[in-house]
């Protein structure tokens, strides 16, 4: 089976001479459709780095990345913005929702981008994370947990083939960080979605299909 996101030999050097920092330091990380990696490790490790260059934000120092077979590293910025709104979905710390939208607008919104092959039915989706009777709520009338239910709902309305997630508990308590974390690894797992998240919560990671950590940019698989 192809990966749906391959990075190989991965290194992202910051800055210039003297002043460099090696952000990721020859990474390989292949995650499958429908598998949920986990990454741990302290603030600074390359966390947030794996995330930009695995979401085709920032471009590799050195090494290979595909999606789907696709190499971003030799991909136009126009073919990156297109691999981004088709073929990726972000969940971001506290949902990362509009104020001025309701939880389904905010659904709706990443199919205002572009022609989307497959969208999936926003309400139906709504209502599959357990957020259909709060379609109508904007942000501020939503708890912490509810808004990442939306933020997840967003991220997976295209049908995404690659899913990446940024401390998706960070805001939030245990019985509700289970809950989403529980929530990712079913839509990952029912709908063939390849998720990489970054988490501090060890808490959660019985969730997970495999469990990394990294140090100092470099990247060791552990145990669950």
């Amino acid at each position: 089976m192809t990966p749906a996101l391959a990075l190989t030999g991965v290194t992202l050097v910051h800055g210039d001479g003297e002043e460099t920092v090696r952000a990721l330091d020859d990474v390989t990380l292949h995650v499958e459709p429908g598998q949920m990696v986990a990454i741990v490790g302290p603030s600074g490790a390359g966390k947030s780095s794996l995330l930009a260059v695995a979401g085709a934000l920032v471009a590799p120092t050195r090494g290979d990345v595909r999606l789907a077979g696709v190499d971003l590293v030799a991909a136009s910025r126009r073919e990156l913005s297109r691999i981004r709104r088709e073929h990726l979905g972000f969940v971001f710390q506290s949902g990362n929702l509009i104020p001025a939208l309701t939880a389904l607008d905010q659904v709706r919104l990443p199919l205002t981008f572009g022609d989307v092959a497959q969208p999936r039915d926003p309400r139906a989706l709504l209502d599959e994370v357990g957020m259909a009777h709060k379609a109508g709520r904007r942000p501020h009338q939503l708890s912490g947990g509810e808004r990442q239910r939306v933020g997840i709902a967003r991220a997976l309305v295209t049908r995404p083939q690659v899913l990446l997630v940024d401390e998706p508990t960070a805001a939030l308590d245990r019985h509700r960080s289970q809950e989403v974390v529980a929530l990712l690894a079913r839509e990952t797992h029912d709908h063939g979605v390849a998720t990489i998240m970054v988490t501090h919560d060890h808490d959660v990671l019985h969730h997970c299909d495999l469990v990394y950590e990294m140090a100092d940019g470099r990247l060791s698989p552990v145990g669950v």
